[in-house]
Formats: structure tokens, C-alpha cells, sequence
């Protein structure tokens, strides 16, 4: 009994079913990179804002009741200066969002400085920028540095002597408790951080 092969029709009928089957496999793989951009995507601007929190922490963390002085050589007139930005407001960075004297410089070639610093946050363009000063008095901010972007809009708070108050007060020696600031973030929504100051009951 002699060997039957293939027939033409059922040639085409497998090369359709492979180049189906091979359609769908390469969709699916598509749909698997774009999705895998997409986390990826996620996942750096979720680092970028863990790492611009951790900072905006650390020295908030360390805040010092200490004027600075100007270049000027006149005293600053508040140790802590923050914002009275409410919703989508302190968006042009006129004036900073918080500026504030942290301790705990670190000075690994002992260079002839003090162990703090200057620090000021503002809000430029959607970014959230920090600046420091190269000494503690009479110097000028030095080149920002974006910590976060793609920021839509910031509502701050300050908690003072019991309270919650939109505007800081200020004042030579006085601090608020803690700082709340609100967040409308592209591609994270909308993110509400708490940060203690020192002497801040945890």
C-alpha cells in the first residue's frame, strides 16, 4: 500500500494555521513589552519620588532653629521660612517652598566649614528644585538640582502649638512640629506626605 501525502489544500490549510498562530504569538509578545515599558516606566517615577522624599526627610529631620545671614551681612528675619502656597499655588518659584538651616553637614576632608547648611526648596515650572549654599552665611544659593518632576499641584501645611496652619508664621527661633505637603503627581495621582521636625512628639 503506497504512502499517501500531503495535498495542496491541506498545505494551506497548515501554513494558515501556523501564520495564525504565529500573528497571535507575536501580538501577545508585543502586548508583554509594552506592558513591561509601562512598569518600568512606574517604577522610575516612583524611585525618582522615594528618592526626592528621602531627601526632603532627611533634612527636615535635621532642621536647626538658626537665622542665616545675608550677603548682605543682615540676619535672615526667620530661622524656617515655608510657603503659604495652597492648592496649585508656589508654583513659579519666586519664593521658596521651604528654606531652613540642617545639621549634620558631612565634612569628610575636614575643610574649614561649619557642620550646617542652607537648603531651600522651590517649585519652578512643575519641578520640585534644591538649592544649597556653599557656606552658612553670606553666600548665594548655588545651581539647583531637580529632585522631582511633573508635579501639577502642592498644597502645604504647617502643624504649630496644636494646630494645622496653611501659612507659616515665622518667627527668629521658632519651628513648626511638622509639615505636611500634598502632591497632585503626573502618572502617581495625588500623594500626601507627613514629615517631624526635631522636638516633634513621634
Amino acid at each position: 500500500m503506497s504512502a499517501r501525502g500531503f495535498t495542496l489544500v491541506e498545505m494551506l490549510v497548515a501554513l494558515l494555521v501556523f501564520a495564525l498562530l504565529s500573528a497571535v504569538g507575536v501580538t501577545v509578545m508585543a502586548y508583554a513589552a509594552d506592558n513591561q515599558g509601562v512598569v518600568q516606566a512606574r517604577m522610575d517615577r516612583l524611585g525618582e519620588f522615594q528618592r526626592a522624599r528621602a531627601l526632603l526627610k532627611a533634612d527636615l529631620a535635621q532642621a536647626a532653629p538658626r537665622r542665616v545671614r545675608e550677603r548682605d551681612g543682615m540676619p535672615a528675619r526667620n530661622a524656617f521660612v515655608g510657603s503659604t502656597a495652597g492648592e496649585g499655588r508656589a508654583m513659579s518659584g519666586a519664593a521658596p517652598l521651604l528654606a531652613l538651616v540642617r545639621r549634620g553637614w558631612t565634612n569628610p576632608d575636614a575643610e574649614p566649614r561649619a557642620s550646617m547648611q542652607y537648603v531651600e526648596y522651590r517649585l519652578v515650572d512643575g519641578q520640585l528644585e534644591r538649592s544649597v549654599r556653599t557656606a552658612l552665611d553670606g553666600a548665594a544659593p548655588g545651581v539647583p538640582q531637580v529632585m522631582l518632576a511633573g508635579i501639577e499641584s502642592a498644597t502645604i501645611g504647617y502643624h504649630y502649638r496644636g494646630q494645622w496652619i496653611d501659612g507659616w508664621p515665622g518667627g527668629a527661633t521658632s519651628m513648626p512640629d511638622a509639615v505636611r505637603l500634598e502632591l497632585q503627581l503626573e502618572g502617581l495621582g495625588r500623594i500626601e506626605q507627613l514629615f517631624l521636625l526635631p522636638g516633634a512628639d513621634a
